[in-house]
C-alpha cells in the first residue's frame, strides 16, 4: 500500500526572497494542512504587527518631539538627531512591509498552479460544451430552415404563379 501525503499544501522551492520567514523546526509532515496554513498566516501576522507597530511608534515619537517652546541649541540638536533616527527605522518598517506584500504576492502567484490550472481547465471544458450546444442549436435551426425552403419552394411556388395567373 502506498503512503498517502500527510499535507496538500503546495511549497514553492525556490522565490527570488528566500529568507521570507523562519518556519520552526518541527518536521511539516507531522502537520495537518489546516495547522501549516494557520502557522505560516500567523509568522506572516507577527511581522505585519511588528512593523505596524514601528511605525506607529515611531510617528508618535517624532510627533512629541514637535513641541513648541523655548529650547537651546543643544536640545533642538538632540530632538534633530532623534526625529532623524526614528524616520530612518519608520523607513526600514516601511520597506519590510513593502518587501513582504511582495513576498505575499509571488507566494499568490506562484504557489498553488495546480488550482489555476484545474480552474482554467474545468472553464474550458464549459466553453467546448456550450460551443458544442450552440452549433447543434445551429445545425438544426439551418436543417429546419432549408428543409422549409424546400418544403415551401415546391408547393408555394407553383401556387404563387396560379394565384398571379386567375387574376
Amino acid at each position: 500500500m502506498s503512503d498517502v501525503p500527510q499535507t496538500d499544501v503546495s511549497r514553492p522551492s525556490a522565490l527570488p526572497t528566500a529568507k521570507l520567514l523562519q518556519r520552526p523546526t518541527q518536521p511539516l509532515v507531522d502537520q495537518n494542512s489546516n495547522e501549516y496554513l494557520d502557522a505560516i498566516e500567523e509568522e506572516w501576522n507577527k511581522k505585519v504587527d511588528v512593523e505596524i507597530e514601528t511605525l506607529v511608534d515611531g510617528m508618535a515619537d517624532i510627533v512629541s518631539l514637535a513641541s513648541i517652546e523655548d529650547k537651546d541649541k543643544f536640545r533642538i540638536a538632540q530632538e534633530a538627531f532623534q526625529a532623524q533616527c526614528r524616520a530612518e527605522s519608520m523607513i526600514r518598517a516601511a520597506h519590510s512591509l513593502m518587501s513582504t506584500i511582495h513576498s505575499m504576492k509571488l507566494l499568490l502567484l506562484l504557489s498553488d498552479e495546480t488550482q489555476i490550472a484545474k480552474r482554467r481547465d474545468a472553464e474550458l471544458r464549459g466553453v467546448q460544451a456550450e460551443k458544442t450546444d450552440a452549433q447543434t442549436k445551429v445545425a438544426a435551426l439551418l436543417d429546419e430552415l432549408l428543409s422549409s425552403r424546400r418544403d415551401g419552394g415546391s408547393a408555394g411556388g407553383g401556387g404563387g404563379s396560379d394565384a398571379m395567373q386567375t387574376t
